[in-house]
């Protein structure tokens, strides 16, 4: 459906730069601010989905377990960035020696193998 919108010439510049930085048509960003203002598009319903989602997730389960077990290494104390990174690492280190040892552990058995949380491919 096509509608025509009379506007000042000050403001039409204004959403027609808004639009070039987003890199979307006017029209797409008109429609866009509608959308927002009649509240089909929530910014906190849309992060509400996006976490369902993700909760759903087996590797987005394991990054939590990693961030999760990075915060809570001596989380009484303060602790610098850079213990909190180390601890992160060392967390993805850990679940990457795992995934080493689950491969070489199939290799021996002569099984197929696959990551956790990764579906098997079709033949």
């Amino acid at each position: 459906m096509a509608v025509s919108v009379h506007m000042e010439p000050l403001l039409e510049k204004e959403l027609e730069l808004a639009a070039q930085r987003k890199g979307i048509t006017k029209s797409q960003f008109i429609i866009d601010a509608v959308e927002r203002a009649l509240g089909r598009k929530n910014p906190y319903q849309l992060l509400l989905k996006i976490e369902a989602e993700s909760a759903q997730d087996p590797q987005m389960q394991r990054i939590a377990q990693a961030f999760s077990a990075a915060s809570a290494v001596d989380a009484g104390s303060p602790t610098s960035d850079a213990d909190r990174l180390r601890a992160l690492l060392q967390a993805r280190h850990d679940a990457a020696q795992h995934d080493w040892e689950a491969f070489q552990q199939a290799r021996r058995e002569g099984k197929p193998w696959q990551a956790d949380g990764q579906e098997q491919a079709a033949p």
